[in-house]
């Protein structure tokens, strides 16, 4: 059975944002000041973005399993 389109958008939403949340806690020593946790990170808001970020990949997934039941 061939899945619908739809389903494939939100399967790269989740992943985009699983990788989105991943690189916000990368340690960057060129960042121009620390993050909320207290050290040098890519984002520097890095435990609410992370959780943001999670909470999107969360929610596109959860979409995704309700709406393109096999």
């Amino acid at each position: 059975m061939r899945k619908q389109p739809g389903y494939t958008i939100m399967l790269a939403i989740t992943i985009l944002a699983t990788l989105a949340a991943l690189s916000t806690v990368l340690p960057q020593a060129s960042a121009s000041e620390n993050c909320l946790i207290g050290y040098k990170a890519h984002c520097p808001f890095t435990p609410v973005s992370t959780l943001l970020c999670l909470v999107s990949a969360g929610i596109s997934c959860r979409i995704r399993s309700k709406k393109f039941k096999s």
